[in-house]
């Protein structure tokens, strides 16, 4: 989440203990890793969405999947195109029209080519926030050996309303990244046994809010959004 993947090698020790399958959720993460490997690489199936927002964005939407298993990689192709069986006019299974246009992989083409530098530069923009900010607000850690892709960098803070106004009057944007959990969403109100689950979620959706994050931050306006929050009057 926000860039950082989950702890995939304990994930996949439970899988494989238990005989499940795993499907790796990397829609904020795909440029992260863990001890080397890439988000993307884990599971039996990874996922990565390319919305204009994500590190590796295409100027419309679109997404892609990732696995080992030549099975699944029909499975999915079909299932992305229709249903189709061996001629595509042939839907042998229920499917649906999700191929990513050709102009957005295009685009995706050639901003991969900068990719590593953008991911170098959300790294050291995440540095400079952490070392100005992490004396007055929690911020995020890195687990050794993580590598994070910073989708979002993203403060714990008991004045969040405060903080937020405090941007807002100096021209900032922020956002808040998800104030509605999961648990609470309106398709999920009859599956929930009681108000008070998820204890830590709920709190943390009270106080959670991010900030600007891309590489092309200069370190005047990085200068500028610490110097905000930072700010007592």
């Amino acid at each position: 989440m926000f860039g950082l993947p989950a702890d995939y090698p304990a994930i996949e020790m439970l899988s494989n203990e238990f005989g499940l399958k795993v499907i790796e959720d990397a829609a904020q993460g795909f440029g992260g890793n863990i001890n080397g490997k890439r988000a993307g690489c884990f599971g039996d199936i990874a996922t990565t969405s390319f919305f204009p927002a994500k590190p590796l964005g295409c100027y419309g939407d679109g997404g892609a999947l990732f696995t080992n298993s030549d099975e699944l990689a029909m499975l999915i192709r079909s299932y992305a195109i229709h249903g189709k069986g061996t001629d595509k006019y042939d839907n042998v299974r229920i499917g649906m029209n999700s191929r990513l246009d050709t102009i957005q992989a295009a685009i995706l083409l050639e901003k991969l080519s900068v990719f590593e530098n953008e991911l170098d530069a959300r790294n050291r923009i995440a540095a400079r926030y952490s070392q100005a900010l992490g004396k007055k607000y929690k911020v995020p850690q890195l687990p050794e050996r993580y590598f994070s892709s910073w989708a979002q960098y993203t403060l714990v803070s008991n004045e969040r309303n405060v903080d937020i106004q405090k941007l807002k009057d100096a021209g900032i944007p922020s956002m808040i990244y998800y104030k509605t959990c999961m648990h609470q969403q309106t398709a999920f109100a009859n599956e929930v046994s009681s108000k008070q689950s998820f204890p830590i979620a709920t709190k943390l959706s009270k106080q959670v809010f991010s900030l600007p994050m891309h590489p092309y931050l200069s370190p005047e306006e990085q200068n500028l959004i610490c110097d905000t929050l930072l700010c007592d009057g």
